[in-house]
């Protein structure tokens, strides 16, 4: 009965922290819903970033906690890659309005975060920079009516900010990658196991790791506030600039779609914010 009791929470425990790594994995690859403010909410980011930072000191301690949600982390980022990859492939406006709804729906809590250790002055001009450099680069972008092409470089650049989204909280890789039209092929290639995008995706990655973990570590460490506000700054520019505005014009039913996908996606968040905020799962 004892060895019952005692083995069923071990069980439950275990099956809840490959749930969480889903809901990461989830995060870090779809819009408007970051892997690393997840990994702070299920109480994880710490460790995360000890191992990153120092993995041969910390290896033996730190990787068997990080099993779990690795093993959840890989079978939620899988799991969405095919399906964002031909939602976005069939029906391109109305998932950019669903995604721009789950963006807008987590600003509130991105807004929280960003002021858990207070706000001051710099706070709110990093911010305001962040925001203008970030939206004056996109539009100069589409201006310019430059043509970006997928190729090994750019798939680098994706797995840079593929990492950013997990060692920075609230950086979501889409945010980014969106504008550019990088996201789509990025998350094509995920889903259908192309190498050609995996290989270099994943060493831009690991260099990002390699050279930003104890950077961005140090930084949130003892710039929070500057930081996280930059990071939302720049999550609202980069929002702007992918709103399908010209869909809405097309027909009032293409209209009505698309506010509703924004509906839901806003919606969608902030249960996913109440969820979160209404469970401990801290270990």
């Amino acid at each position: 009965m004892n060895a019952k009791q005692t083995e069923n929470p071990s069980i439950f425990k275990l099956l809840l922290k490959i749930l969480q790594g889903a809901l990461i994995g989830l995060g870090a690859v779809l819009p408007g819903i970051s892997g690393g403010v997840l990994s702070v909410v299920f109480g994880i980011y710490k460790t995360v970033m000890e191992l990153l930072a120092n993995p041969f000191r910390n290896f033996k301690t730190h990787v068997p906690k990080l099993i779990p949600y690795g093993i959840g982390g890989i079978i939620g980022f899988m799991g969405i890659a095919n399906l964002l990859s031909f939602l976005l492939e069939k029906y391109p406006n109305p998932s950019v309005c669903l995604f721009v709804g789950l963006i807008t729906g987590m600003l509130p809590s991105l807004w929280r975060e960003a002021g858990e250790k207070g706000r001051s002055k710099g706070s709110y001009v990093s911010m305001i920079v962040a925001f203008l450099v970030i939206l004056a680069l996109l539009i100069g972008l589409n201006l310019s009516s430059i043509v970006i092409t997928p190729n090994f470089a750019w798939y680098l650049f994706c797995g840079f900010c593929l990492a950013l989204s997990i060692i920075a909280p609230g950086m979501s890789f889409s945010t980014l990658l969106m504008p550019l039209g990088l996201y789509t092929p990025f998350v094509d290639g995920i889903g259908h196991l192309d190498f050609g995008v995996l290989v270099p995706g994943g060493i831009g990655a690991l260099i990002t790791v390699i050279c930003l973990a104890k950077l961005i570590d140090s930084l949130f460490e003892h710039h929070y506030s500057l930081a996280f506000h930059a990071i939302l700054g720049i999550v609202v520019a980069a929002t702007l600039v992918i709103i399908p505005f010209e869909s809405f014009t097309v027909s009032a039913a293409s209209c009505i779609v698309n506010l509703i996908c924004l509906a839901v996606g806003i919606v969608a968040a902030l249960v996913l914010d109440h969820f979160n905020s209404k469970v401990d799962v801290k270990d």
